[in-house]
């Protein structure tokens, strides 16, 4: 008997799978604003309490080496690709708003296995509009930090579906948020789901939440706790609708901990190394929770690695769906360890930020400039090692990261064209990205 596949905005899916869809996971995935490691009470954190967000980790795997680029548009740019930026052009801030939009695959993937998609939140980083992008349903706003219609830096514009709407006075957006995320769980329960969900918290410009008491002397931890809030409603709509275990949630942080915030998120009294766009440890190193209860090992800690880029192939895998054989993908599926089983573990990250990156293993990393650090004392310290280091294994972890860089060739790919920080550049100098497909490695 031949096997016939349906083919769907380039992808491939047998009707087989379409027709198990039933026994495949709804995805939530849930993406927090500037939130690092130091902001997770189950990660250790000193000042901040996250119950909810603890809850989940118990009932899932916590993940201590999940690594993503160190800025928002970046960071996105590989969870919706599964490309490293010098594949896509995805360097910097204003790069990933002019990458092609056919690059978005992540919601066209699960739209190829007959999911119903829904994007909530921060979505102006990233190019074209959500429905472009394979999502069906969407609310989205530019920028970050979007939380009350008085925002210094926010017009208190955002849009549903294609309709333009104005945050009312006493509108709080993360609330609604919550409703648009809840209504669409609800009306597509009875089918397979895939739910993007970019929260606003903790983004600046840190305002009062409608927790806060009137003279909150901390309000970027009443940011945490009403944070922590929302992720514990969504979970309680699940089960009051009985979807809780034939839901998959993933929750992470988009990147580290924003500079200044970082002074009280401390770990047993230590600082961590680095911040948000960093390339230091916890730039890049976020905190990350898989749960899909009777699936993912209940109150596990994995120090598998962990690269943004492997989220698009795991939820091929995971929901029958088959990517383009002709791009190259950088990610490695954990649909196998997710679930308990070994899997093919990945051996190494690579991060990059504008013309910066690195490659990391479990105990070494190695950057652009070809300095080697020594990464034992992560995420508190990384130790640069001299280049004529006699220590065999400073030598042997060089050799094999400098083998990986070579084979990946950052250099060769798109390169970056901003101020080399990889943020916005101010509107006088910004300059555009030149399309340059023969330099973009299929």
């Amino acid at each position: 008997m031949k096997q016939i596949f349906l083919v769907i905005f380039g992808l491939m899916i047998s009707p087989f799978a379409m027709l198990q869809a039933a026994e495949r996971p709804n995805v939530i995935f849930i993406l927090a604003d500037d939130l690092g490691i130091g902001n997770v009470g189950c990660y250790g954190s000193d000042n901040h309490k996250t119950p909810n967000i603890d809850k989940l980790a118990a009932s899932g795997t916590r993940y201590t080496q999940a690594f993503t680029a160190a800025l928002c548009g970046p960071s996105r740019a590989l969870i919706m690709t599964g490309r490293y930026a010098f594949r896509n052009g995805s360097t910097n801030q204003d790069a990933c708003m002019k990458m092609p939009i056919a690059e978005l695959r992540l919601a066209q993937t699960f739209k190829s296995a007959g999911y119903t998609t829904s994007a909530i939140g921060k979505w102006g980083q990233l190019p074209g509009e959500p429905n472009e992008a394979g999502f069906d349903d969407y609310l989205r706003f530019n920028g970050s930090g979007f939380y009350w219609s008085n925002s210094k830096s926010k017009g208190g514009a955002y849009r549903v579906n294609g309709k333009e709407l104005k945050l009312g006075a006493k509108e709080y957006m993360p609330d609604l948020m919550h409703d648009q995320a809840v209504g669409f769980i609800r009306k597509n329960q009875a089918k397979p789901f895939f739910l993007y969900y970019s929260m606003v918290h903790v983004h600046g410009e840190i305002q009062p939440t409608p927790d806060s008491s009137p003279n909150s002397k901390d309000l970027y931890n009443d940011n945490i706790l009403y944070l922590d809030k929302l992720v514990g409603k969504l979970v309680a709509e699940l089960d009051s609708l009985k979807l809780r275990e034939k839901t998959l949630i993933i929750f992470m942080g988009d990147n580290g901990t924003a500079k200044g915030q970082d002074k009280t998120s401390t770990i047993g009294g230590r600082h961590v190394s680095g911040v948000k766009g960093t390339m230091l440890e916890c730039g890049g190193l976020v905190p990350m929770i898989t749960s899909w209860p009777g699936k993912t090992p209940a109150g596990k800690v994995s120090a598998d690695m962990v690269d943004s880029t492997d989220f698009l192939p795991t939820f091929a895998d995971l929901i029958g769906a088959k990517l383009p054989e002709k791009v190259v993908f950088d990610g490695n599926s954990m649909a196998s360890q997710l679930q308990g089983g070994e899997g093919k573990k990945r051996q190494y990250v690579f991060n990059q930020l504008a013309s910066m990156w690195y490659v990391r293993n479990a105990g070494w990393k190695l950057n652009q400039l070809g300095e080697l650090y020594d990464m034992s004392g992560a995420p508190f310290t990384e130790k640069l090692v001299a280049s004529d280091s006699p220590d065999a294994s400073a030598k042997n972890a060089r050799t094999s990261l400098a083998s990986v860089l070579a084979q990946l060739n950052p250099a060769g790919g798109i390169r970056d064209t901003g101020d080399g920080t990889g943020r916005h550049a101010s509107k006088a100098v910004k300059k555009p990205v030149p399309p340059s497909p023969k330099k973009n490695p299929k």
